[in-house]
């Protein structure tokens, strides 16, 4: 099992950039597939981003592609989301999460561990 604490969140304008972490402890992170998944009041949580455990393949929902960026940095046990051009609809809260390796992953469901979340609150 591994711990994940994320931190970054915020409140920001339209329009502007935030850098979410996620930092694991317990396990390395190169044992893991990552993803990052959000969930706005009354809503389901939803796919975000994911990358590979190597971090040579990544994907992104189509809301937010062109707009956010997912990395890792496996020797700091790091996985990021940087986040620009951000826009109302972004408001949530984000959550990390780790899966097995073998694929990425776009249901919650085939994650194993969580972060507790951090709020993001984008105004208009």
């Amino acid at each position: 099992q591994v711990q994940l604490v994320e931190s970054g969140g915020g409140l920001v304008q339209a329009g502007g950039s935030l850098r979410l972490s996620c930092a694991a402890s317990g396990r390395t992170l190169s044992s893991y597939v990552m993803g990052w998944f959000r969930q706005a009041p009354g809503k389901e949580r939803e796919f975000v981003a994911a990358i590979s455990w190597s971090g040579l393949s990544t994907d992104y929902a189509e809301s937010v592609k062109g707009r956010f960026t997912i990395s890792r940095d496996n020797a700091k046990n790091t996985v990021y989301l940087q986040m620009i051009s951000l826009k109302p609809e972004d408001t949530a809260v984000y959550y990390c999460a780790a899966g097995p390796v073998g694929g990425i992953w776009y249901r919650w469901s085939e994650y194993s561990d969580w972060g507790q979340g951090t709020q993001v609150t984008v105004s208009s």
